[in-house]
């Protein structure tokens, strides 16, 4: 019975590169001069620290574009709250979510039901959806739909198999 899975990865290599491009480009501008700018990194989560709010914002901007351009997608990005912090500055946590979680499993389980043809079915496995059809077709009718559909989190689609 042909098959495939249903995952959301981000690649952790692609981060880091794009975060070590935003520094160097902060590193290098004038507008981020004398402001004590960093973008730092840790697994998936990443800390923007400045002196003002409207230096945040350009410097989100500079790590967004830098993502794009690494191929991750900003669906998978999770902005936290702007904190002040010591010597009037701000900074802002960001997390790059992996992984579909209960929740979004259980919604997008729901819309296959709802939008597959009949004799589609998708269970979660973990961090992944296995969905099963009998036909091929119809297991790229669900491809096409999630695509179109917005979950909120970026989605792969994997280990489709005859």
């Amino acid at each position: 019975m042909p098959s495939f899975d249903v995952v959301s990865e981000v690649d952790a290599q692609e981060v880091k590169n794009a975060v070590d491009q935003a520094q160097r480009e902060i590193g290098t501008r004038f507008d981020f001069k004398n402001t004590n700018s960093t973008i730092e990194q840790n697994e998936m989560a990443i800390t923007l620290r400045t002196i003002s709010e409207d230096r945040l914002t350009a410097l989100r901007t500079v790590l967004e574009e830098k993502l794009v351009k690494r191929g991750v997608s900003l669906r998978g990005v999770d902005y936290g709250d702007v904190q002040e912090a010591t010597q009037n500055t701000v900074r802002q946590f960001v997390t790059i979510k992996v992984g579909i979680s209960s929740d979004k499993a259980r919604e997008i389980n729901k819309l296959i039901k709802e939008k597959a043809d009949k004799g589609t079915s998708s269970q979660t496995q973990g961090d992944s959806i296995r969905v099963t059809a009998k036909k091929r077709d119809s297991l790229q009718g669900v491809i096409a739909m999630l695509k179109d559909e917005d979950v909120g989190i970026p989605l792969q689609f994997q280990n489709f198999r005859d």
